[in-house]
């Protein structure tokens, strides 16, 4: 039987027939078509990834220093969400993060789909926040959005809290007319508005071998049909106890807890709370998933 057509029908029949076996699902079949939401890293040897920076621009400096001097031919190199959010360094964060892709794709041999950045909570609450008007309770949705953090972007990008909540009680047009706004200030900062379009869901390895992921997956769905368990999948994602699919790690930027440099069985953690009070750390594992080397600042 075709491979295609086999990774086709597995999901379907992992979709339909809860009680068939996890083995059934292929991810990477499932989603090496559809790479507007999915990236793939091809015939790297390590991968170094990053856990979240929420916003701590000075921190993520002090890491990709760190990081230039250990890099080697043929390494590449994941951000796992949640840049942005928390910390009073929003906009300087990205702006680090764009510089240092330039000096990561300068190396000889480098290519762009050697580095990939992940939609984390943050930017996803930040891709809704700008869509805020289409919500069935603004106000609501606002307060809750503030709570996790996402009031540093938006004074990131030249507003207040209180202008967000005056919008979100004004009604359609006076939220759309604020979103307008933070889209043309993000306008104005080079690169701003391309990353939030760079952003992808996860990153694999084209061998199958690494899955990274923001916070966590179901283990019990495909790739593909997670949703918005990327972002707040956190339980699920302690729900991994043998390889997901075929790949041999689930790495994972954001936990609630915040443990550090947690590595398990089938999963890694890599979140020592930074934004929170703690470090910032980046790791960097081999094919099997194996640690080789890590970062903490």
């Amino acid at each position: 039987m075709d491979s295609g057509r086999m990774g086709e029908n597995s999901i379907r029949l992992f979709s339909f027939d809860q009680e068939r076996s996890l083995v059934e699902v292929n991810p990477t079949k499932a989603v090496t078509t559809n790479r507007q939401k999915f990236a793939v890293l091809k015939g790297g040897r390590r991968v170094w990834a990053v856990g979240s920076v929420h916003g701590e621009a000075t921190r993520l400096m002090a890491l990709h220093d760190i990081l230039a001097d250990k890099l080697q031919p043929g390494d590449q190199l994941v951000y796992l969400g949640n840049l942005i959010g928390r910390g009073s360094q929003v906009s300087e964060t990205l702006d680090e993060a764009i510089s240092f892709r330039r000096l990561f794709l300068s190396r000889p041999g480098a290519l762009v789909c050697d580095l990939a950045y992940l939609r984390g909570s943050q930017e996803e609450m930040w891709q809704k926040m700008l869509q805020l008007q289409f919500a069935t309770d603004p106000r609501s949705v606002l307060a809750w959005m503030l709570q996790q953090g996402v009031g540093a972007t938006i004074e990131a990008y030249a507003s207040t809290r209180a202008e967000a909540e005056r919008a979100a009680s004004g009604g359609v047009i006076s939220i759309t007319r604020w979103s307008g706004q933070l889209r043309q200030q993000m306008q104005k900062h080079p690169g701003h508005y391309q990353f939030f379009a760079a952003l992808r869901r996860a990153a694999f390895t084209d061998d199958g071998a690494l899955l990274f992921v923001h916070a966590g997956i179901a283990p019990e769905r495909p790739l593909d049909a997670q949703k918005d368990t990327f972002w707040w999948g956190g339980q699920g994602f302690q729900r991994i106890s043998e390889p997901y699919g075929n790949y041999r790690r689930v790495v994972r930027g954001f936990a609630a807890d915040h443990p550090g440099l947690l590595l398990e069985d089938y999963r890694a953690t890599l979140d020592a709370g930074c934004g929170f009070g703690g470090p910032l750390i980046a790791a960097c594992l081999d094919s099997e998933g194996a640690l080789q080397d890590s970062i903490e600042v």
